[in-house]
């Protein structure tokens, strides 16, 4: 797995991002359910960044 590659980067931030959204959207419901498909967007768009200053370093 070649973490240059941004493509790879934004895979792995977006699959994990999905994989919270599904939970939230299956098990949870009201106040939590927000907050946890927060988490997820959050998750979705700050993994590859923190991978990309990764691989820099």
């Amino acid at each position: 797995m070649n973490l240059e590659d941004p493509t790879v980067r934004w895979g792995i931030g977006l699959t994990s991002g999905v994989l919270v959204a599904a939970i939230a959207l299956l098990f949870l419901e009201g106040t939590m359910q927000l907050l946890v498909l927060g988490i997820a967007v959050f998750d979705a768009i700050s993994t590859p960044q923190f991978l990309k200053q990764a691989v820099e370093s």
